[in-house]
């Protein structure tokens, strides 16, 4: 074993298998929790309001992937430059790309940089970003995603130098219930509680549990209506999420945007435009001058609850993400 490996006890040597890194992995997902909860056998992480990022990197070669295997590296060419220069050669390393509002991480700010791709635009942007990294997969051509949760954290920290925007994602003990008081007193988004002993399942798993202060999700766009008095572009967003492979109606949002935004989407929908509605009950639609357009677009909202008709109680539109196919877009739980 070499390098970072050479910490890992005999004990666990077990876990760890020797192989070639592989080009793609996918990335491990948490279930949505209502419980609040404090386990010895947990440990507990600010979520943060950002992109899920997978970063790979061979020798001199650093790739950032979302989790929906899009590549990320020319949108973040900064984190590329600095993840070249860890010392560890090969390793598969997860984690989220933020933007902050003040003390916050921030979706909506982070909307600023996700869309740009030309290094002149990049260069010098007023919107900084960071990287938080929470786990490791493989490292030096060993897999080691076998390992427990707190160990493969133990490994990340003696595997990767954090430093400047290049950081680690701290964790607490045990004491989740009063965290999550602090994290919501704080205005967090939430935490994320992670079984200590569990291994890294490549998908959704309950071994992850979102613990949500505010209520947010995705949501797919299936339309919009056109704009009135003043306002340019639309009126307001027709949002769905996907149940049994139908598009159901969650109801519509018309706030969070600025005009440039407005336009800026606008022309984005008009090139998805078509005749039918792709929602499986459109009647439910209760507005007027109404424009379909293909379900390929996906809205992340901040909403105060679901309605018992499951539609959004006061939606506000946060942006749109690249890095979720809208055909993973459900209901959360």
């Amino acid at each position: 074993m070499k390098g970072a490996l050479k910490y890992i006890s005999k004990e666990l040597l077990a876990k760890v298998k020797k192989e070639k890194q592989p080009e793609w992995i996918d990335p491990m997902l948490a279930k949505l929790t209502k419980k609040v909860f404090s386990d010895e056998e947990w440990i507990y992480e600010r979520k943060l309001d950002g992109v899920r990022v997978l970063v790979f990197k061979k020798g001199e070669e650093v790739t950032l992937m979302s989790r929906n295997r899009k590549n990320m590296s020319n949108t973040y060419p900064e984190m590329v430059e600095l993840l070249k220069k860890q010392k560890s050669e090969n390793f598969i390393i997860d984690g989220e790309i933020v933007a902050f509002l003040g003390k916050h991480t921030s979706f909506a700010e982070l909307q600023k940089r996700m869309n740009l791709t030309n290094s002149e635009d990049i260069k010098g942007h007023k919107t900084e970003v960071f990287f938080y990294a929470f786990d490791i997969i493989h490292l030096e051509d060993h897999n080691v995603s076998g390992l427990p949760q707190i160990e493969r954290k133990d490994l990340l920290e003696k595997a990767i130098i954090f430093k400047g925007p290049i950081r680690y994602s701290e964790h607490r003990f045990k004491d989740g219930a009063e965290f999550y008081k602090e994290a919501c007193a704080d205005k967090w988004e939430g935490l994320i509680a992670k079984k200590k002993e569990s291994s890294y399942s490549f998908g959704r798993s309950s071994n992850w549990l979102k613990m949500k202060c505010m209520n947010q999700q995705e949501l797919v766009i299936g339309g919009f209506t056109d704009p009135t008095n003043s306002r340019v572009g639309f009126g307001a967003l027709l949002l769905g999420y996907y149940e049994d492979g139908k598009l159901q109606y969650a109801g519509k949002v018309g706030t969070g945007f600025t005009d440039e935004l407005l336009n800026d989407l606008y022309s984005k929908m008009a090139a998805l435009e078509i005749s039918k509605p792709a929602f499986e009950r459109p009647k439910e639609v209760k507005s007027k001058n109404v424009h379909w357009i293909k379900p390929e677009l996906v809205a992340e909202m901040s909403f105060t609850e679901w309605t018992s008709r499951n539609k959004l109680r006061h939606p506000s539109f946060l942006g749109l993400r690249i890095d979720k196919d809208a055909k993973d877009i459900i209901k959360e739980m």
